[in-house]
C-alpha cells in the first residue's frame, strides 16, 4: 500500500485494521494524511471549544493521610457530584507509574508481526489481549485507538505469557494499585454505611481487575476522530493513569459541557463506574467521559476497571435503602451487563438504564 495517500473500502479497513490486527498504529505507520471515513465522527458527535467548560475543574484530593475525616468527605462528596476526581500523594512510586506508560509505548513501538501475537486468535493466553478501537463491529464511528488488555488473576501462571516488554512493569504497576483500590472501596462504602468490605462484596465490586495499555496514536485529523466517544465505564471504580498529552473530558454541570480533567504529574484519575452507582442507588454517580486525539503526540493511558466477578448478582445494597429509599435499580447478573456494553457501540450511559427497574 502507498504511504500517502490510502483509500480504504470499508471492508478493507475492517480487515486491515481489525481482522489483520493492524490497528489503528498499522495505519498510522502507513503515513496518512487523511483518516478513513469510517473514523470520522458526525458533526454533531465532535467536541468543539464552545462546549469546553473554562470556569470548572476536577478535584485534585492529597490522600497521604487516608485516615483523615476530611479526606473521607472529600472523595464521597466528588463521588456523588461529580463521579470524578484525582488523587496525589496516594503512595504509588513515580518510578512505577513512569514504567508503566513506557512500556505501553515500547509494546505498540513493536513491529506489527509482534503486536499481532496478542490478537485473540493468536494469543498464548486469554488473559491478555490485542483489541482495536471499542467494538469494531457493531461501532458506526470507530475509535482512533488501540489497545493491549489484560485479565488479573492474582497467582495465575499465564501472566508470565504475557508480552515481555510491558509484563513485569503491569504487574508491578497492579500491586503497588491494589491496596489503593481496596482504601478507596472502603472509604465510599462506609459512606454508605457499609461497616466492611466481606467476600461477597468483594466478589460484588472488585472480583476481577483488567488492565488495559491504550495507545492513541498520532491523528492526521484530530478534530474529526475520537479517542473514546461519550460513555460511563461499567466497573465499580477505574483507576486511570495519564500521560501529559491530555485529552481526557468528563461531563460538566450542564449537559452540553465538558471538563478537561487536566494531568498532573504522578496523579491518578478515579472515575466511578456505573456499577457503584447501581450499589448506591444513586448516591455516587458513574462519570460520563470521553477521549479526544492529538494530532502532534502519541498518547498513552492505563487505566484499570475494577469489576465484580463476571457471575456475581449486582443491585442496590441494604445499606443504600436503609432510610426507606425504593430501589432504582433491578439485580441481575454482571456477565450480562458486561455483554450487553461490549455488543454495541459506545453510548452514553445507555446500559445502566438497561438495570432500571
Amino acid at each position: 500500500m502507498s504511504a500517502a495517500s490510502v483509500e480504504f473500502e470499508l471492508t478493507d479497513l475492517i480487515d486491515f485494521a481489525v481482522n489483520q490486527g493492524n490497528g489503528v498504529k498499522g495505519l498510522s505507520n502507513l503515513g496518512i494524511k487523511t483518516i478513513p471515513q469510517k473514523y470520522i465522527l458526525p458533526p454533531e458527535d465532535r467536541l468543539n471549544q464552545n462546549q469546553i467548560a473554562q470556569d470548572e475543574s476536577i478535584a485534585v484530593i492529597d490522600v497521604s493521610n487516608w485516615d483523615d475525616p476530611k479526606i473521607a468527605a472529600s472523595i464521597c462528596e466528588a463521588a456523588a457530584k461529580r463521579g470524578c476526581f484525582q488523587i496525589i500523594n496516594h503512595g504509588i512510586p513515580l518510578e512505577v507509574l513512569e514504567n508503566v506508560k513506557e512500556a505501553g509505548h515500547k509494546f505498540f513501538e513493536l513491529p506489527d508481526e509482534e503486536r499481532r501475537k496478542y490478537l485473540k486468535e493468536n494469543s498464548p493466553t486469554p488473559t491478555v489481549q490485542l483489541k482495536t478501537s471499542f467494538s469494531p463491529l457493531a461501532e458506526k464511528v470507530l475509535e482512533w485507538k488501540d489497545y493491549l488488555t489484560h485479565l488479573y488473576i492474582p497467582d495465575d501462571e499465564s501472566s508470565k505469557l504475557w508480552p515481555s516488554v510491558s509484563k513485569d512493569q503491569v504487574l508491578e504497576y497492579i500491586k503497588w494499585a491494589k491496596p489503593i483500590i481496596r482504601k478507596l472501596l472502603q472509604l465510599l462504602l462506609k459512606g454508605l454505611n457499609v461497616k466492611k468490605i466481606d467476600e461477597t462484596i468483594e466478589s460484588q465490586l472488585m472480583g476481577s481487575l483488567y488492565v488495559n495499555l491504550v495507545y492513541y496514536p498520532i491523528c492526521p485529523n484530530p478534530e474529526l476522530a475520537s479517542g473514546a466517544g461519550r460513555h460511563s465505564d461499567i466497573s465499580a471504580i477505574t483507576i486511570l493513569l495519564q500521560d501529559d498529552v491530555g485529552g481526557l473530558f468528563v461531563q460538566g454541570t450542564k449537559a452540553d459541557q465538558w471538563i478537561h480533567v487536566t494531568p498532573v504529574k504522578g496523579a491518578l484519575v478515579i472515575n466511578i463506574g456505573d456499577i457503584l452507582q447501581i450499589v448506591s442507588n444513586d448516591r455516587y454517580k458513574s462519570v460520563e467521559h470521553q477521549v479526544t486525539v492529538n494530532g502532534r503526540r502519541n498518547r498513552v493511558s492505563v487505566p484499570i476497571f475494577v469489576d465484580p466477578a463476571a457471575d456475581t448478582v449486582v443491585g442496590p445494597f441494604p445499606e443504600a435503602l436503609e432510610s426507606g429509599e425504593k430501589p432504582i435499580y433491578k439485580h441481575f447478573v454482571y456477565s450480562d451487563y458486561f455483554n450487553y456494553f461490549f455488543g454495541k457501540g459506545l453510548g452514553r450511559k445507555q446500559t445502566i438504564e438497561l438495570a432500571k427497574k
